[in-house]
């Protein structure tokens, strides 16, 4: 597997699709129409899903690709796939709050071993390199050169003054009384999958997600996560998130730096 290809491939189909989104962003019609399950979905979803898509079969046409927008990806089994949400976050998106994200993830017999979260409205480009380390691109985000990088590593939290992220979107009962079991500081909120880098960056300690979502959602920002040294673990028995489920949906689960001491389900 050549994984420095693969990221730096991802990298830029990332950036490009980013760039696709802000031209519908900036513009006067975000073309929101409801899909399906009566979730949105705009003509940046569909601009950056082609692109990416189409950037990602040309490059590598031996690796699968699931994503969000296409139906007919969603029966894919492999072993070794791609994972893409080429707008996560559309809710931010239509009320125009800025974190949306792109997401690339490559999962690995069922783990997310590489992934690209670029949130192009707010500026923050994460992503793992070639060694499965993570990092964030500072300055312009050239599309066609890698720019400067920090090194991401997860805190060494204090429970007894944690640092909590969670859903602008989602947020619940459930959710509000899980985080009340901690020994809470501060509480930052974050829409899409920055609640993993957040986390990954070392600006929030624990994210718990007692919602649905699907595995799209969340690969990239677990791989991030991941490269910095973090965890993220099913919410029922705390063994580890994997990839491949079939429909691809994801259990209620946590996220967090190894550090917090996990209250049980």
């Amino acid at each position: 597997m050549d994984h420095a290809s693969i990221v730096t491939t991802c990298r830029r189909l990332a950036l490009e699709a980013g760039a696709a989104i802000m031209e519908v962003y900036d513009g006067p019609d975000l073309g929101v129409k409801a899909k399906a399950d009566a979730s949105p979905v705009t003509v940046a979803d569909e601009r950056a899903d082609a692109l990416i898509s189409a950037g990602l079969a040309a490059a590598f046409p031996e690796i699968p690709v699931v994503t969000e927008e296409q139906a007919a990806s969603h029966g894919v089994s492999a072993a070794t796939f791609f994972l893409v949400d080429p707008l996560d976050g559309t809710k931010e998106f239509v009320q125009r709050r800025g974190d949306f994200t792109v997401n690339i993830a490559l999962i690995e017999d069922g783990v997310p071993t590489r992934g690209v979260v670029y949130a192009p409205a707010i500026g923050r480009l994460f992503y793992t390199l070639a060694d499965g380390r993570s990092v964030e691109e500072t300055g312009a985000h050239a599309v066609e050169r890698q720019g400067e990088v920090r090194p991401l590593e997860v805190s060494d939290p204090d429970p007894a003054a944690l640092v909590v992220v969670a859903s602008k979107s989602h947020r619940d009962q459930a959710t509000d009384d899980y985080i009340g079991r901690y020994a809470v500081k501060d509480f930052r909120s974050a829409g899409s999958s920055l609640k993993f880098c957040l986390v990954a960056a070392g600006e929030a300690d624990l994210y718990p997600r007692l919602g649905r979502t699907m595995e799209w959602d969340t690969a990239a920002g677990q791989a991030v996560l991941l490269g910095a040294g973090g965890k993220v673990v099913r919410f029922d028995d705390h063994t580890p998130l994997t990839y491949g489920k079939a429909g691809f949906e994801n259990p209620f689960f946590i996220a967090h730096a190894p550090g917090v001491p996990l209250a049980g389900a």
